[in-house]
């Protein structure tokens, strides 16, 4: 009975409000840490930061952390009055602009991108942002739906992501179809495979490429969904997100197949999809420089923005597990039972035959320190006597972090005393198809 009272509205508030003034110490002290301990600076597009990322060479075979994205402090909460973010007369003085509308399925994006562009306006380069955005929901209102087409019209850029609801994955097609050609870019990240053509960087082109490595690109979008349709796992509402997920990550293996400018463009939407994927302020303004510094003629021709000096994408693991007080994600129980028992049971009075909580979570808000809630959550469990492992996932399938960390790998059967599913969605599904199965 006393697990089954954390679900108290009373216990989960105290637990918020306890775990946000932990996370509140934790920024500070690793601020003051980073300082004392000299890190490296990393040049985003206006301002240095602390390198905090691993490495993230495309010289891997996979995308590292694809998955995920979202917002930067605080907790999820979508405000619409700062959907667009515009910059005063002063801050467009002398400068040029370049207009950015997108379409995102969570709305910790919002926060996210507001920040970001706000930080550019700010700075005194040669660049200033106007930028929209709209939740994919908010699509299903004809109001909101022309407000939409009537932005597009003078964008120099587009983005959007997770469109994987069918009847607004048509709706969007219906309005930017006929604005994709007047887009200096078209950056379309994993969604429904008619969504996903229309992407347009420079040559990386889905509806004009033929034959060569990207030439069945997209073909293969078009055979992972059939397949995820058609096949004997088809009741698996994951499938295809989770699919074409898995192939969007093989599109660095191509680049050195691939011709002087094709390889520039399809790298640079490698680029623009981690820093996208990484979800921070500091990943989605250098994407927009990136973008705009190759792409916008405005822009390009004049090159106002010094791509070298423009940070590569900052990501952390696509699956793992996740602990507020932990100094690193860990990529196997094992190693994170080391450090939970050894280091941080001793430090908060927990047994170690206490009963143990399994968490699912989403990496989205890990990777942009969205997780305010989390931090609640953990704290009000260990506080009450539990311990708790989370993992997590940059998928949709969120199965398969329970299989992988929470479940004995011999025999199957769970190492965790009950499951705690955080993410909002069903288990397997995601949130184009809630399928408990």
């Amino acid at each position: 009975t006393g697990l089954a009272t954390l679900w108290s509205s009373a216990s989960v508030l105290a637990g918020l409000a306890f775990g946000l003034s932990v996370v509140r110490q934790k920024a500070r002290r690793s601020s003051s840490s980073g300082r004392q301990q000299g890190l490296s600076r990393r040049r985003v597009a206006t301002v240095d930061v602390d390198a905090t990322g691993s490495d993230t060479e495309i010289e891997s075979d996979e995308i590292a952390g694809l998955g995920g994205g979202g917002a930067f402090a605080g907790y999820t909460a979508s405000n619409t009055a700062a959907r667009r973010v515009v910059p005063s007369e002063q801050q467009r003085e002398g400068r040029r602009l370049v207009k950015v509308v997108y379409v995102v399925l969570e709305s910790q994006y919002q926060a996210s991108m507001t920040s970001a562009v706000r930080q550019i306006n700010k700075s005194e380069g040669g660049v200033c942002i106007e930028c929209v955005g709209y939740l994919l929901e908010e699509i299903r209102d004809p109001q909101l739906l022309a407000e939409l087409q009537q932005d597009l019209k003078d964008a120099n850029v587009f983005i959007c992501s997770l469109i994987f609801v069918q009847e607004l994955a048509e709706k969007l097609v219906e309005v930017l179809q006929p604005c994709r050609d007047s887009l200096d870019a078209c950056l379309c990240f994993p969604s429904m495979p008619e969504v996903m053509k229309l992407n347009k960087l420079g040559s990386f082109d889905l509806t004009e490429i033929t034959g060569g490595p990207l030439g069945s690109f997209a073909q293969q979008v078009k055979e992972v969904r059939q397949n995820s349709l058609g096949g004997k796992k088809s009741s698996s509402g994951g499938s295809f997100q989770d699919g074409l997920l898995k192939l969007v990550r093989t599109l660095p293996k191509v680049l050195k197949f691939l011709p002087g400018d094709q390889a520039r463009d399809a790298r640079t939407f490698i680029l623009s999809l981690q820093h996208w994927l990484g979800g921070t302020p500091e990943n989605l303004e250098a994407m927009l420089m990136r973008v705009a510094g190759q792409y916008v003629p405005s822009v390009a021709n004049d090159k106002l923005v010094d791509l070298e000096r423009i940070m590569e994408p900052v990501v952390i693991p696509d699956t793992g597990i996740w602990h507020p007080c932990a100094p690193r994600i860990f990529s196997s129980s094992f190693e994170y039972n080391e450090w939970y028992e050894k280091v941080h049971l001793p430090m908060a009075g927990i047994p170690k035959d206490a009963p143990t909580v399994g968490v699912v979570l989403q990496k989205s808000h890990i990777a942009t320190k969205d997780d305010g809630h989390y931090v609640a959550m953990v704290q009000e469990f260990e506080r009450r006597g539990a311990k708790v492992m989370c993992t997590y996932t940059g998928g949709l399938d969120f199965s398969a972090p329970v299989k992988e960390f929470l479940a004995n790998q011999s025999t199957g059967e769970g190492i965790v005393d009950t499951l705690v599913n955080l993410t909002g969605f069903s288990l397997v599904g995601g949130p184009a198809s809630q399928d408990a199965k």
